[in-house]
């Protein structure tokens, strides 16, 4: 903290991949503003739908009540996942928690209060509120916060066995990507007892992965999974609102029902600004322009065109290894090799400061240098950032 200064990188304006800082600078948004701008920065389709619900309903409640723009969504986001139920929140932490509220609730109503565990991956991060980080597995978000964390089991290696536990209410995953461990791709087979009907809930946490940043729409349409919730959030809006979502099955959604509400089988859960109708209009837009654009036909371009680069860059003695999925790449540095430099808190930091000055914005997790474009983004620019990548090397 002590070693930011904010007058260095103030960014006041974006247009399209591009975002400019207060002194005039544009740099290349490579990591898409933390993995959110999808179509590039604002886009108009997006910002005119945003002032035409502005001046139409700018806000309502949904406790208790609907609008009509988050109701299109619902439909929408149903169609695109294959789920029959949308619940909303504001951001994807809050969606995860709802999610894991939602699977342990769905077993209390269903007579199986035992279902109180959740089992996770190792090396995965769902978010920074307390249920999120007691499923999240990366040390530094979590071990300050460990009095705030329920327990919850970490996978080791035998998913099937630990499936068959008779306490998993859900086991909660990031479909073929773990962003937050650098761009950490799993093989398919780690998924695939999950392929199985099994007795606990399967979550997906589709926040970084979903709306195309693999190559399809969402990742886990990739390993043939059928999740009984999903998480949604980032890319939702297209990047320019905050927004998120919960999915869910038919069969999770009857669990909460009753003729009576003295019963309590509902959800007792809810956020002021959920399905807050400009944040969906923003949503619905960015559905348009995937359809209109033919938006993951570029995606699948522009990744041969990232694969061709990673594998130039493996031959750099600097570089330890090269993970990508779509256009979610990391790159991981050997830092012993690389000179430390003034002001920069480690090596990576340093090469990602010296990017900033050949105009591309990207930020180290760990030793990893991220590449996370958006899906806008042209080949040339992808060529642009090794360029650069490799000269701050």
């Amino acid at each position: 903290m002590s070693s930011f200064d904010p007058n260095q990188r103030t960014f006041v304006r974006g247009a399209g991949t591009q975002l400019f800082d207060s002194q005039g600078k544009a740099t290349f948004d490579a990591i898409s503003s933390i993995w959110t701008t999808v179509h590039g920065h604002c886009r108009p389709h997006i910002t005119e739908a945003i002032a035409r619900q502005a001046r139409e309903l700018d806000h309502a409640t949904a406790l208790g009540a609907s609008n009509p723009v988050a109701e299109r969504l619902a439909q929408r986001l149903c169609a695109a996942t294959g789920l029959s139920r949308v619940f909303y929140s504001s951001d994807g932490a809050s969606a995860v928690e709802a999610a894991l509220k939602i699977a342990l609730q769905f077993w209390q109503n269903a007579g199986k209060p035992r279902r109180r565990r959740f089992l996770h991956l190792r090396s995965s991060y769902h978010g920074d509120t307390a249920g999120a980080m007691s499923v999240s597995d990366i040390a530094v978000f979590r071990d300050r916060f460990d009095d705030l964390c329920f327990e919850a089991v970490a996978l080791e290696n035998d998913l099937e066995t630990a499936l068959r536990r008779p306490d998993i209410a859900a086991v909660i995953l990031e479909p073929l990507v773990q962003a937050a461990a650098g761009m950490r791709v799993l093989p398919a087979q780690t998924y695939r007892p999950l392929l199985e009907r099994i007795k606990p809930l399967v979550i997906a946490d589709e926040i970084a992965t979903g709306f195309g940043r693999t190559g399809t729409l969402f990742a886990f349409q990739q390993l043939g999974l059928r999740p009984d919730l999903v998480c949604l959030g980032k890319g939702l809006t297209g990047g320019a609102l905050a927004l998120s979502a919960t999915l869910a099955t038919e069969r999770v959604f009857e669990a909460f029902l009753s003729p009576s509400p003295t019963d309590m089988r509902h959800f007792f859960h809810g956020h002021s600004y959920a399905a807050n109708p400009i944040a969906c209009a923003a949503a619905c837009a960015s559905l348009d322009l995937f359809e209109h654009e033919d938006t993951l036909t570029h995606v699948g371009g522009l990744a041969r065109r990232l694969a061709e680069l990673a594998s130039q860059l493996r031959a750099d003695e600097r570089v330890r290894e090269v993970r990508a999925a779509g256009l979610m790449c990391g790159i991981e540095l050997r830092e012993e090799r690389l000179t430390a430099r003034a002001l920069a808190p480690t090596p990576a930091w340093g090469v990602a400061n010296a990017m900033y000055e050949r105009g591309h914005f990207t930020r180290p997790i760990g030793n990893v240098i991220q590449l996370v474009p958006p899906l806008s983004s042209s080949p040339q620019e992808l060529d642009s950032f090794m360029e650069a990548l490799s000269e701050s090397l």
